[in-house]
């Protein structure tokens, strides 16, 4: 590996000659294996050689503390003709490099875990909802976090569930109203909270009856109105990623997914290339809340800005995931970084209206299609709803529809 990156005998003999020159060539290697430029390999084989000497892999644990000190400690090291500067940003690159070298051999002191309060209440908790209710993971994760905010608000903290009042759960969801949270979203809160304690008093953890006088904000059975940009704006946003850069050939399936397909970030995050059936001309998708897959046709704009990205953008590695980040190391692209993506993308439109994320862009998929005259039941099914229900909140966007109510003559009636 070090003859890949240096050419000049006496700077290759130095990397070569060093300390533990074996432990950083294989480090090296898994760098470039993840997708690094030969830029950053050579500035990394220059930090691990810097403190290779300084850094005690002999014993079986190194801590975090251990590798501060080793930066801290470190003479000024020169490559070539530029000399490491004691800036925050070269601390932090050093520490970074160190970290992952030391981890990659199996010497990393892992860090104390934070003793979280009722940590195996939760645990027990989780374990219910999912072999026993069967909910998602998604779900299962919020219901446990907002469990741990709660617990971690007690004042003073609680070593018992017994000495938690409903008192104590309405100070926090009050807490959390005073800090702008919605309605429905503090409906969600106090929900997750009743099914905890609910659960606690069948497992006689706590005193009974909290779970019945929980409350929660009324809300509105179809209060809500979908929010999504107009078709003018998707297909504007769409022609702004028909690009060549990376970013935007990569970018441009990833938004037809969702504002043609209707798709959830999620299950865009979640696609490999397994789910790509090219023969057979589908595209199947993973629909976590229905427990099943759903197959779509794959239109022929979506298939060739796919096969654009394979060729041009997306490197041969080990992930079988479908997009991947555009830096290294290379990773499968996680939900959230979707809707940074969508986001981004809505802004530089110039498109400032709540919301911009990349849920917006379903509720636009589905305006569309109900403009287009498809029926609840088709756009349900497109959209990969549970209940028909779920649907109907669009018939509130369908002014066309509502337009033609409002034009009824009634006099005959009256």
């Amino acid at each position: 590996m070090f003859e890949t990156l240096f050419k000049r005998p006496t700077v290759l003999a130095r990397y070569r000659e060093g300390p533990l020159s074996d432990a950083r060539e294989r480090f090296l290697e898994q760098c470039a294996a993840g997708g690094y430029s030969r830029s950053m390999l050579q500035k990394i084989a220059w930090v691990l050689l810097a403190l290779a000497d300084r850094i005690d892999i002999a014993h079986d644990k190194v801590t975090a503390r251990d590798i501060e000190l080793a930066v801290d400690g470190r003479t000024r090291f020169k490559c070539r003709s530029k000399c490491v500067r004691e800036s925050e940003s070269s601390h932090q690159l050093f520490v970074h490099v160190a970290t992952e070298w030391v981890r990659s051999l199996g010497c990393l002191e892992p860090l104390p875990e934070v003793n979280r309060p009722f940590a195996a209440q939760i645990a027990t908790f989780a374990r219910h909802l999912r072999d026993e209710r069967g909910l998602s993971p998604v779900t299962i994760s919020t219901r446990c976090e907002r469990l741990a905010w709660f617990f971690e608000s007690l004042h003073p903290p609680r070593h018992s569930l017994r000495t938690i009042s409903i008192a104590d759960v309405d100070a926090f969801v009050e807490e959390k109203g005073n800090r702008g949270w919605r309605r429905s979203s503090l409906s969600s809160l106090a929900s997750s909270l009743r099914s905890f304690f609910r659960f606690a008093e069948g497992q006689d953890w706590c005193s009974r009856g909290i779970a019945a006088v929980i409350e929660s904000p009324r809300l509105y059975a179809q209060e809500g109105l979908p929010k999504g940009p107009s078709w003018e704006v998707v297909q504007r946003l769409l022609a702004s990623t028909r690009g060549d850069r990376p970013a935007d050939i990569r970018d441009h399936p990833i938004l037809m997914l969702m504002a043609v397909y209707g798709l959830r970030r999620g299950e865009v995050a979640r696609l490999t290339l397994d789910d790509l059936d090219w023969i057979g001309e589908r595209i199947v998708v993973s629909r976590p809340k229905q427990r099943r897959t759903q197959c779509y046709p794959l239109l022929p704009a979506l298939g060739e800005a796919i096969i654009r990205y394979l060729r041009e953008v997306r490197p041969r590695c080990a992930h079988r995931a479908l997009f991947l980040v555009l830096s290294a190391p290379l990773r499968p692209l996680s939900a959230s970084s979707i809707t940074q993506i969508a986001r981004a993308r809505l802004s530089a439109l110039g498109v400032t209206s709540s919301p911009r994320a990349a849920h917006c862009l379903r509720h636009a998929c589905a305006g569309h299609l109900l403009a287009s005259g498809f029926s609840l039941k088709q756009i349900g099914d497109h959209l990969g709803h549970r209940s028909a229900n779920s649907t109907l909140s669009y018939t509130k966007i369908d002014l066309a529809g509502l337009r033609e109510v409002a034009e009824l003559d009634l006099g005959g009636l009256l």
